[in-house]
């Protein structure tokens, strides 16, 4: 009997070593494949920037500069800023402002629509009332308004703010009034059990359920978002990285346009990758979502 129980003890020890071998295994393999998923990335980026330099080579690179000479105008825009402009601002004074303007928008929006979903969508009756008024606005682009906003507020930050809040807020309440629609009814059967209020509900135990369905949001509306910052300080401001690609135009540097363009796709990329972090962190210590 004592040798059975032995037996079982070091074929039970030998399981959990092979378990947490496998555990290890499995993360270096995870791992591995990540490093050389970001390599092939690396590689297809020098691969474009070959073909756009052999391209620029043959062919005239007038209309369209080369990676060289975009390399060479971004360090000017970044140390002197845009060479026959009227403003004197660098690259790094137009991302501060743009990158402002981005998160004061952008936050305003997140947080009324989230909060405003939860509510419609928690008052379907209500909002089958509003639904067709939303779908009437929604579709119509934030710089269609520019015009009247531009009338009201002037030129400068606000016009730029208002509209990356109308470009951020229909994404992101119409996600939420349909993740808290489509919530399993268990739970508030639960909480109707335990006798929690309707507001923590909502708050406690509803919004911690779609918490997958918001960040997806969140990820769609910043793209939206970032997008129509662009536009919006093309026309109603007179910095910020969208002022920068109309003056890049206007002074006919095509190099600057290109180096302004490419500075605003690789924010995009950090901001989204920024809201990413965010979430897996949030769903991994606090469990939304899970």
């Amino acid at each position: 009997m004592k040798t059975l129980y032995i037996s079982l003890k070091a074929a039970n020890l030998i399981k959990i070593a092979y378990g947490k071998e496998r555990c290890v295994l499995k993360e270096k393999a995870r791992k591995q494949y990540y490093v050389e998923k970001r390599y092939q990335s690396y590689r297809v980026i020098l691969v474009v920037l070959l073909v756009w330099q052999i391209a620029c080579t043959v062919t005239n690179a007038t209309l369209f500069p080369s990676p060289v000479k975009v390399g060479e105008e971004f360090v000017k825009l970044f140390t002197q800023g845009l060479e026959g402009s009227t403003s004197h601002v660098t690259l790094p004074g137009h991302i501060r402002i743009s990158l402002l303007r981005f998160a004061t928008g952008y936050v305003l929006a997140a947080v009324s629509a989230i909060l405003l979903g939860l509510i419609l969508g928690s008052l379907p009756k209500v909002f089958q009332f509003i639904n067709p008024i939303l779908q009437i606005i929604r579709p119509i682009a934030p710089v269609a308004f520019l015009p009247f906003i531009v009338f009201w507020f002037g030129i400068g930050d606000v016009p730029a703010i208002v509209i990356i809040f109308i470009a951020g807020f229909f994404p992101i309440l119409l996600s939420v009034v349909a993740a808290v629609q489509h919530v399993d009814g268990i739970y508030y059967k639960i909480a109707n059990s335990f006798g929690v209020g309707k507001v923590k509900t909502l708050f406690g135990i509803v919004f911690p359920a779609i918490f997958t369905q918001i960040a997806n949001a969140l990820r769609l509306a910043l793209g939206t978002s970032w997008i129509f910052l662009v536009s919006g300080e093309m026309v109603g401001a007179q910095s910020g990285l969208g002022f920068l690609i109309m003056d890049s135009k206007n002074c006919m540097r095509f190099d600057a346009l290109l180096a302004t363009m490419i500075t605003i796709g690789v924010i995009g990329f950090i901001l989204d990758g920024l809201l990413r972090f965010a979430e897996k962190a949030i769903s991994t210590k606090i469990g939304f979502g899970v």
